[in-house]
Protein backbone atom coordinates (compact mmCIF):
# COMPACT_ATOMS: atom_id res chain seq x y z
CA UNK A 1 0.00 0.00 0.00
CA UNK A 2 1.37 3.44 -0.80
CA UNK A 3 2.37 5.42 2.31
CA UNK A 4 -0.33 8.38 2.32
CA UNK A 5 1.60 10.82 3.81
CA UNK A 6 4.66 10.15 1.51
CA UNK A 7 1.69 10.44 -1.56
CA UNK A 8 0.58 13.79 -0.12
CA UNK A 9 3.66 15.47 -0.10
CA UNK A 10 5.58 14.17 -3.63
CA UNK A 11 1.56 15.36 -5.05
CA UNK A 12 2.21 18.79 -3.22
CA UNK A 13 5.90 18.94 -4.22
CA UNK A 14 4.67 18.42 -7.91
CA UNK A 15 2.05 20.81 -7.24
CA UNK A 16 5.13 23.50 -6.59
CA UNK A 17 7.03 22.30 -9.88
CA UNK A 18 9.82 21.16 -7.47
CA UNK A 19 13.31 19.95 -9.18
CA UNK A 20 16.19 21.03 -6.55
CA UNK A 21 15.62 18.05 -4.03
CA UNK A 22 17.07 14.95 -3.37
CA UNK A 23 16.59 12.12 -5.32
CA UNK A 24 13.61 9.69 -4.04
CA UNK A 25 16.21 6.81 -4.31
CA UNK A 26 18.64 8.33 -1.95
CA UNK A 27 21.73 8.99 -4.13
CA UNK A 28 21.83 5.06 -4.88
CA UNK A 29 22.44 6.58 -8.62
CA UNK A 30 23.31 2.81 -9.74
CA UNK A 31 19.69 0.96 -8.62
CA UNK A 32 18.04 0.19 -11.64
CA UNK A 33 13.96 1.66 -11.98
CA UNK A 34 11.49 -1.21 -11.49
CA UNK A 35 10.30 -0.58 -15.14
CA UNK A 36 13.94 0.47 -16.76
CA UNK A 37 14.79 -2.13 -19.67
CA UNK A 38 17.13 -4.87 -18.22
CA UNK A 39 20.49 -5.88 -19.50
CA UNK A 40 19.24 -7.51 -22.22
CA UNK A 41 19.16 -4.31 -24.17
CA UNK A 42 22.10 -2.67 -22.05
CA UNK A 43 24.32 -2.98 -24.94
CA UNK A 44 22.11 -2.25 -27.62
CA UNK A 45 23.66 1.09 -28.05
CA UNK A 46 27.08 -0.34 -28.83
CA UNK A 47 26.75 0.58 -32.57
CA UNK A 48 26.93 4.37 -30.79
CA UNK A 49 30.54 3.95 -29.46
CA UNK A 50 32.70 6.94 -30.55
CA UNK A 51 29.17 8.96 -30.81
CA UNK A 52 28.63 12.08 -28.54
CA UNK A 53 26.49 11.64 -25.78
CA UNK A 54 25.77 14.96 -23.60
CA UNK A 55 23.53 15.95 -20.52
CA UNK A 56 22.34 19.72 -20.57
CA UNK A 57 21.63 19.93 -16.86
CA UNK A 58 23.70 17.68 -13.81
CA UNK A 59 25.06 18.53 -10.19
CA UNK A 60 26.53 15.33 -9.67
CA UNK A 61 26.68 14.23 -6.11
CA UNK A 62 25.23 17.63 -5.38
CA UNK A 63 28.57 19.20 -4.77
CA UNK A 64 27.35 22.34 -4.10
CA UNK A 65 26.14 21.46 -0.87
CA UNK A 66 29.57 20.66 0.29
CA UNK A 67 30.07 22.02 3.47
CA UNK A 68 26.76 22.48 4.26
CA UNK A 69 24.89 19.94 6.45
CA UNK A 70 23.05 18.79 3.71
CA UNK A 71 25.52 17.16 1.74
CA UNK A 72 25.97 13.52 1.72
CA UNK A 73 29.61 12.76 1.23
CA UNK A 74 31.85 12.70 -1.79
CA UNK A 75 30.99 9.06 -2.30
CA UNK A 76 27.49 10.48 -3.76
CA UNK A 77 30.21 12.73 -6.27
CA UNK A 78 32.44 10.01 -7.53
CA UNK A 79 29.15 7.51 -7.94
CA UNK A 80 27.64 10.22 -9.98
CA UNK A 81 30.98 11.28 -12.07
CA UNK A 82 31.74 7.20 -12.29
CA UNK A 83 28.18 6.56 -13.86
CA UNK A 84 29.00 9.33 -16.04
CA UNK A 85 31.84 7.49 -17.15
CA UNK A 86 30.56 3.50 -17.02
CA UNK A 87 27.36 4.76 -18.95
CA UNK A 88 29.81 6.68 -21.55
CA UNK A 89 28.44 10.28 -21.13
CA UNK A 90 30.86 12.58 -23.11
CA UNK A 91 30.07 15.83 -21.57
CA UNK A 92 27.40 17.63 -19.45
CA UNK A 93 26.89 21.15 -18.24
CA UNK A 94 27.70 20.40 -14.58
CA UNK A 95 25.91 23.35 -13.08
CA UNK A 96 26.73 25.65 -9.50
CA UNK A 97 23.05 26.44 -7.98
CA UNK A 98 23.22 30.59 -7.41
CA UNK A 99 19.87 30.99 -5.26
CA UNK A 100 20.78 27.49 -3.57
CA UNK A 101 20.83 28.92 0.38
CA UNK A 102 17.82 30.95 -0.29
CA UNK A 103 15.98 27.51 -1.55
CA UNK A 104 13.99 25.59 1.02
CA UNK A 105 12.30 22.53 0.89
CA UNK A 106 8.88 21.70 2.57
CA UNK A 107 5.95 20.26 3.24
CA UNK A 108 4.28 22.10 0.49
CA UNK A 109 7.51 22.13 -2.11
CA UNK A 110 10.37 24.72 -2.43
CA UNK A 111 9.86 27.67 -0.56
CA UNK A 112 12.10 30.96 -0.74
CA UNK A 113 14.22 33.08 2.13
CA UNK A 114 14.18 36.47 0.73
CA UNK A 115 16.99 37.76 -1.41
CA UNK A 116 20.94 38.21 -1.16
CA UNK A 117 22.26 41.28 -0.03
CA UNK A 118 24.67 43.09 -2.21
CA UNK A 119 27.55 40.79 -3.16
CA UNK A 120 26.38 37.65 -1.49
CA UNK A 121 25.22 36.02 -4.77
CA UNK A 122 28.78 36.70 -6.10
CA UNK A 123 30.57 35.28 -3.35
CA UNK A 124 28.02 32.16 -2.94
CA UNK A 125 28.68 31.02 -6.74
CA UNK A 126 32.37 31.35 -5.62
CA UNK A 127 32.23 28.87 -3.23
CA UNK A 128 30.38 26.64 -5.68
CA UNK A 129 32.87 27.41 -8.65
CA UNK A 130 35.97 26.43 -6.43
CA UNK A 131 34.04 23.21 -5.65
CA UNK A 132 33.47 22.54 -8.78
CA UNK A 133 36.72 22.65 -10.22
CA UNK A 134 38.21 21.07 -7.72
CA UNK A 135 36.67 17.80 -9.02
CA UNK A 136 38.69 16.90 -12.03
CA UNK A 137 41.67 16.25 -10.04
CA UNK A 138 39.56 12.91 -8.12
CA UNK A 139 37.54 11.81 -10.68
CA UNK A 140 37.35 11.10 -14.30
CA UNK A 141 36.33 14.63 -15.72
CA UNK A 142 38.53 17.48 -16.99
CA UNK A 143 36.48 21.17 -17.14
CA UNK A 144 35.84 21.90 -20.98
CA UNK A 145 35.45 25.42 -22.54
CA UNK A 146 34.92 24.67 -26.17
CA UNK A 147 33.54 22.05 -28.57
CA UNK A 148 36.17 20.96 -29.71
CA UNK A 149 36.96 18.99 -25.98
CA UNK A 150 34.26 16.68 -27.17
CA UNK A 151 36.06 14.51 -29.28
CA UNK A 152 38.98 15.49 -26.31
CA UNK A 153 36.53 13.68 -24.25
CA UNK A 154 35.95 10.49 -26.35
CA UNK A 155 39.97 10.05 -26.96
CA UNK A 156 40.52 10.10 -23.16
CA UNK A 157 37.69 8.51 -22.04
CA UNK A 158 36.73 11.62 -19.67
CA UNK A 159 33.44 13.34 -19.13
CA UNK A 160 33.89 16.82 -20.42
CA UNK A 161 32.70 18.85 -17.36
CA UNK A 162 31.39 22.35 -19.09
CA UNK A 163 30.33 24.81 -16.25
CA UNK A 164 27.14 26.07 -15.96
CA UNK A 165 25.39 28.72 -13.51
CA UNK A 166 21.67 28.23 -12.74
CA UNK A 167 19.96 31.52 -11.87
CA UNK A 168 21.64 34.70 -12.27
CA UNK A 169 21.83 35.42 -8.72
CA UNK A 170 25.92 34.89 -9.64
CA UNK A 171 25.94 38.37 -11.69
CA UNK A 172 25.48 40.47 -8.29
CA UNK A 173 22.91 42.84 -10.97
CA UNK A 174 26.19 43.65 -12.81
CA UNK A 175 25.85 42.99 -16.81
CA UNK A 176 30.00 43.52 -16.71
CA UNK A 177 29.87 40.06 -14.41
CA UNK A 178 28.77 38.28 -17.44
CA UNK A 179 32.43 38.66 -18.93
CA UNK A 180 33.79 37.80 -15.40
CA UNK A 181 32.27 34.65 -15.39
CA UNK A 182 33.23 33.63 -18.93
CA UNK A 183 36.75 34.27 -18.29
CA UNK A 184 36.11 31.81 -14.65
CA UNK A 185 35.15 29.07 -17.82
CA UNK A 186 31.61 29.30 -17.36
CA UNK A 187 30.11 28.84 -21.01
CA UNK A 188 26.25 29.05 -19.97
CA UNK A 189 23.89 31.01 -17.86
CA UNK A 190 20.44 29.83 -16.47
CA UNK A 191 19.44 33.48 -16.12
CA UNK A 192 16.28 32.64 -13.37
CA UNK A 193 15.79 29.26 -11.31
CA UNK A 194 13.43 29.43 -8.02
CA UNK A 195 14.25 32.88 -6.47
CA UNK A 196 12.26 35.86 -7.72
CA UNK A 197 15.06 36.88 -10.30
CA UNK A 198 16.24 40.97 -11.27
CA UNK A 199 16.46 39.67 -14.73
CA UNK A 200 13.25 38.29 -15.45
CA UNK A 201 9.86 36.26 -14.83
CA UNK A 202 10.09 32.84 -14.28
CA UNK A 203 7.18 30.17 -13.95
CA UNK A 204 7.12 29.72 -10.57
CA UNK A 205 6.76 33.20 -9.18
CA UNK A 206 4.28 35.57 -10.26
CA UNK A 207 5.25 37.91 -13.00
CA UNK A 208 7.39 41.03 -11.71
CA UNK A 209 8.84 42.44 -15.09
CA UNK A 210 6.16 41.32 -17.84
CA UNK A 211 9.35 39.24 -19.41
CA UNK A 212 13.02 39.99 -19.23
CA UNK A 213 13.72 43.58 -17.57
CA UNK A 214 16.18 46.30 -18.99
CA UNK A 215 19.31 43.90 -17.05
CA UNK A 216 17.95 40.85 -18.42
CA UNK A 217 17.84 42.35 -21.80
CA UNK A 218 21.57 43.44 -21.87
CA UNK A 219 22.57 40.03 -20.36
CA UNK A 220 21.04 38.34 -23.33
CA UNK A 221 23.27 40.68 -25.61
CA UNK A 222 26.38 40.42 -23.34
CA UNK A 223 25.94 36.27 -23.25
CA UNK A 224 25.76 36.90 -27.04
CA UNK A 225 28.61 38.93 -27.52
CA UNK A 226 31.03 36.67 -24.73
CA UNK A 227 30.07 33.28 -26.82
CA UNK A 228 28.11 32.12 -23.73
CA UNK A 229 24.55 29.26 -24.63
CA UNK A 230 21.76 31.20 -22.67
CA UNK A 231 20.01 29.13 -20.62
CA UNK A 232 16.14 29.76 -20.32
CA UNK A 233 14.64 26.27 -18.41
CA UNK A 234 12.79 27.81 -15.52
CA UNK A 235 11.78 30.72 -17.11
CA UNK A 236 8.17 32.11 -17.71
CA UNK A 237 6.48 31.87 -21.50
CA UNK A 238 6.75 35.90 -22.19
CA UNK A 239 10.72 35.77 -20.85
CA UNK A 240 11.54 33.29 -23.56
CA UNK A 241 9.61 35.19 -26.07
CA UNK A 242 11.69 38.35 -25.16
CA UNK A 243 15.22 36.49 -24.94
CA UNK A 244 13.96 34.82 -28.37
CA UNK A 245 13.58 38.15 -29.72
CA UNK A 246 16.47 39.31 -28.67
CA UNK A 247 19.22 36.92 -29.08
CA UNK A 248 21.75 36.61 -32.33
CA UNK A 249 22.81 32.83 -31.15
CA UNK A 250 20.69 29.18 -30.73
CA UNK A 251 19.94 28.83 -26.86
CA UNK A 252 18.91 26.14 -25.03
CA UNK A 253 15.96 24.94 -22.09
CA UNK A 254 18.30 22.32 -20.49
CA UNK A 255 15.89 20.50 -18.81
CA UNK A 256 11.86 20.64 -19.38
CA UNK A 257 9.03 18.55 -20.83
CA UNK A 258 5.91 18.98 -22.75
CA UNK A 259 2.62 19.59 -20.33
CA UNK A 260 0.42 15.80 -20.59
CA UNK A 261 -3.14 15.49 -20.30
CA UNK A 262 -5.91 17.84 -18.71
CA UNK A 263 -6.35 15.20 -15.75
CA UNK A 264 -2.55 14.71 -15.17
CA UNK A 265 -1.25 16.71 -11.66
CA UNK A 266 1.33 18.71 -13.92
CA UNK A 267 4.12 20.08 -13.21
CA UNK A 268 4.64 24.28 -13.24
CA UNK A 269 7.44 23.33 -14.69
CA UNK A 270 6.22 21.96 -17.83
CA UNK A 271 5.75 23.65 -21.30
CA UNK A 272 3.86 24.21 -24.04
CA UNK A 273 4.23 23.24 -27.25
CA UNK A 274 4.38 27.11 -28.01
CA UNK A 275 7.28 27.52 -25.45
CA UNK A 276 8.86 24.78 -27.37
CA UNK A 277 9.01 25.83 -30.60
CA UNK A 278 10.44 28.95 -29.52
CA UNK A 279 13.37 27.76 -28.41
CA UNK A 280 13.62 25.45 -31.38
CA UNK A 281 13.11 28.51 -33.77
CA UNK A 282 16.59 29.66 -32.62
CA UNK A 283 18.15 26.44 -33.67
CA UNK A 284 18.53 25.76 -29.88
CA UNK A 285 18.07 22.39 -28.49
CA UNK A 286 15.50 21.55 -25.07
CA UNK A 287 16.88 18.85 -23.03
CA UNK A 288 13.99 16.05 -21.86
CA UNK A 289 13.66 15.93 -18.02
CA UNK A 290 13.52 12.48 -16.68
CA UNK A 291 12.01 13.92 -13.32
CA UNK A 292 8.88 12.31 -11.28
CA UNK A 293 6.03 13.71 -13.27
CA UNK A 294 6.59 11.16 -15.91
CA UNK A 295 4.88 8.09 -14.39
CA UNK A 296 8.43 5.78 -15.36
CA UNK A 297 10.90 5.50 -17.51
CA UNK A 298 9.01 4.23 -20.45
CA UNK A 299 6.77 7.09 -20.31
CA UNK A 300 9.62 9.31 -20.16
CA UNK A 301 11.04 7.50 -23.70
CA UNK A 302 7.32 8.09 -25.27
CA UNK A 303 7.68 11.87 -23.90
CA UNK A 304 11.10 12.31 -26.07
CA UNK A 305 9.04 11.48 -29.09
CA UNK A 306 6.78 13.38 -28.12
CA UNK A 307 8.47 16.12 -27.75
CA UNK A 308 10.35 15.40 -31.16
CA UNK A 309 7.13 15.07 -32.91
CA UNK A 310 6.52 19.33 -31.71
CA UNK A 311 10.17 20.51 -32.59
CA UNK A 312 11.71 18.11 -34.80
CA UNK A 313 14.50 15.92 -34.17
CA UNK A 314 17.17 18.20 -34.51
CA UNK A 315 16.41 20.01 -31.32
CA UNK A 316 15.60 17.59 -28.54
CA UNK A 317 18.66 16.23 -25.67
CA UNK A 318 18.95 15.22 -22.61
CA UNK A 319 18.74 17.12 -19.29
CA UNK A 320 18.93 14.94 -16.06
CA UNK A 321 18.96 17.50 -13.40
CA UNK A 322 21.04 14.62 -12.33
CA UNK A 323 21.37 14.33 -8.26
CA UNK A 324 19.00 17.42 -8.43
CA UNK A 325 15.69 15.98 -9.72
CA UNK A 326 12.74 15.07 -8.26
CA UNK A 327 11.81 10.92 -8.10
CA UNK A 328 13.72 10.73 -11.16
CA UNK A 329 12.99 8.09 -13.82
CA UNK A 330 16.43 8.06 -15.33
CA UNK A 331 18.94 8.31 -12.09
CA UNK A 332 22.27 6.80 -13.38
CA UNK A 333 23.94 7.18 -16.88
CA UNK A 334 24.11 3.13 -17.70
CA UNK A 335 20.39 4.28 -18.39
CA UNK A 336 21.90 6.20 -21.99
CA UNK A 337 22.09 2.74 -23.98
CA UNK A 338 18.46 1.62 -22.88
CA UNK A 339 16.81 5.05 -23.58
CA UNK A 340 18.78 4.58 -27.12
CA UNK A 341 17.33 1.74 -27.52
CA UNK A 342 13.83 2.63 -26.75
CA UNK A 343 13.65 5.26 -28.99
CA UNK A 344 14.93 3.07 -31.75
CA UNK A 345 11.81 0.64 -30.57
CA UNK A 346 9.89 3.89 -31.46
CA UNK A 347 10.88 3.78 -34.88
CA UNK A 348 13.67 6.72 -34.84
CA UNK A 349 17.05 5.51 -37.04
CA UNK A 350 20.87 5.63 -35.74
CA UNK A 351 21.75 8.98 -37.01
CA UNK A 352 18.37 10.89 -35.31
CA UNK A 353 19.03 8.43 -32.09
CA UNK A 354 22.83 10.12 -31.78
CA UNK A 355 21.59 13.46 -32.08
CA UNK A 356 19.69 12.98 -29.25
CA UNK A 357 21.78 11.65 -27.79
CA UNK A 358 24.50 14.59 -28.33
CA UNK A 359 24.69 15.20 -31.67
CA UNK A 360 22.51 18.21 -31.69
CA UNK A 361 24.38 19.36 -28.66
CA UNK A 362 27.50 19.44 -30.01
CA UNK A 363 26.54 21.26 -33.22
CA UNK A 364 24.95 23.89 -30.74
CA UNK A 365 28.19 24.26 -28.73
CA UNK A 366 29.78 24.91 -31.98
CA UNK A 367 27.93 27.53 -32.91
CA UNK A 368 27.35 29.29 -29.40
CA UNK A 369 30.89 29.24 -27.62
CA UNK A 370 33.24 27.86 -30.33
Amino acid sequence: MVDRRRFLQDSMLAAAGLALVPSARDGRQGVRPDDAPRDGVLHDAARHDGAVTFDLHTHPGAFFRKGTPEFTGDSAIARSIGSMRSGKLTGAFFSVVSDGPLIQLGATGVTVRGQYARGEGAREYERQLALLKALPAQHPAFIATAAIDLPRALRLGKTAAYIACEGGECLDGSVERVDQLHADGVRSIQIVHYVPSALGDLQTQPAQHGGLSALGKDVVRRMNKAGMLIDVAHAALDTVKDVVSLTTQPIMLSHSLLKMEPDRLLAARAITPEHAKLVAGTGGVIGMWPSGFNKGFEEFVDNTKRLVDVVGVDHVGLGTDMDGNLRPVFDAYWQLAPWAAGLRARGFGDEDVEKILGGNVQRMLKQVIG
